[in-house]
């Protein structure tokens, strides 16, 4: 880091979903900027344990990842914010074949055929898309989730195990023997910032994480590590989880990694939203604490402001992204 601690060369953001992407679209405003912060190269890490939808047809049909939450973050990252990326992210209608398939899955799909590697289908269309960034999905492995329940049940995939996450007793992946891409693990020695989430905690923030030698990685790099907890709970998934236990669940996976940071939002939703979101059985993230020099599981909790405008209770990008690279400051 250069002396007046103001550029954050290296950004890798590491997780899956809305979440990611919505991190990336903020950080990627700090590219090569003139300011405060500055990010010379900004990486993604992206879970592909997703059997849903779109991306989990594709999947089945083409034995290959699925595209849906690397298709969020090239559009997230890129430049070019109008035609191509609507394009990227539109969905067709109707009932046959084509009904529900994105297309920018089916152009990664295309890409993944014609090249004959997925990693490369990827790089490609960053450059088509003017990403201001590198995407690296968390593995080229075929890794599916699977959880064994607290009744000894076992559960596979993420769409099932979206639903039972408060009965968990253990996450895996199958196969559990899967490795990162080597320039993934690459981005992750040369950070200087490595932020885990927002994102749904057990299909979006651990899979990536659960993936060999990728938690061991970031540990060892001397770069800032932060956890960005989510705005609400997920029914089904984290039901009554404070952001403290978020944090706990993830140390009890790897243990290993030590987190600097944990950004928490501290602005309260309004009353509408509250109780739209209590219908579906979620509730605002809180912190059991004092504000002041609070720590959870080692890491210093950084409180803003991070809501965006709107019905749906959703981080502001720009907010979420220079929290995020300030709390790296102040540590480093």
């Amino acid at each position: 880091m250069n002396e007046n601690n103001t550029r954050q060369r290296n950004c890798v953001a590491i997780g899956g979903g809305t979440g990611l992407a919505t991190l990336l679209s903020g950080l990627k405003g700090f590219v090569g900027a003139d300011g405060t912060y500055s990010i010379d190269q900004l990486s993604a890490i992206v879970a592909v344990s997703d059997d849903g939808g779109s991306s989990g047809r594709l999947r089945d049909e083409l034995q290959m990842p699925p595209p849906g939450d690397i298709r969020n973050c090239m559009v997230a990252l890129s430049e070019d914010s109008n035609l191509l990326s609507r394009l990227f992210q539109h969905r067709f209608s109707g009932i046959g074949d084509l009904g529900g398939h994105n297309f920018g899955n089916l152009f990664l799909a295309a890409l993944s055929e014609v090249t004959g590697d997925f990693a490369e289908a990827v790089k490609l269309s960053s450059e088509i898309l003017a990403s201001k960034g590198h995407i690296y999905p968390a593995t080229l492995a075929d890794v599916r989730l699977a959880a064994e329940l607290t009744d000894g049940n076992t559960v596979h995939g993420e769409t099932e195990i979206a639903r039972v996450g408060s009965r968990i007793r253990k996450l895996y992946l199958e196969p559990e023997d899967c490795h990162p891409l080597p320039e993934a693990l690459h981005a992750i020695a040369a950070a200087d910032v490595i932020s885990v989430g927002p994102g749904s905690l057990f299909t979006s923030l651990l899979p990536p994480l659960l993936v060999r030698g990728v938690a061991q990685a970031i540990q060892d790099s001397a770069a800032v590590k932060i956890f960005v907890c989510n705005l609400m709970t997920q029914p089904g998934e984290t039901d009554g989880m404070t952001a403290r236990r978020h944090l706990e669940i993830v140390r009890e996976y790897v243990p290993e990694l030590q987190f600097d940071c944990i950004v928490v939002n501290n602005e309260p939703i309004s009353e509408l939203q509250a109780s739209k979101y209590e219908v579906e059985g979620a509730e605002q993230i809180g912190v059991h604490g004092s504000i002041s020099g609070d720590v959870i599981e080692g890491a210093k909790i950084v409180y803003g402001n991070l809501l965006d405008t709107g019905e749906k209770v959703r981080h502001d990008p720009a907010r979420l992204a220079d929290t995020v690279l300030s709390c790296a400051r102040k540590v480093m």
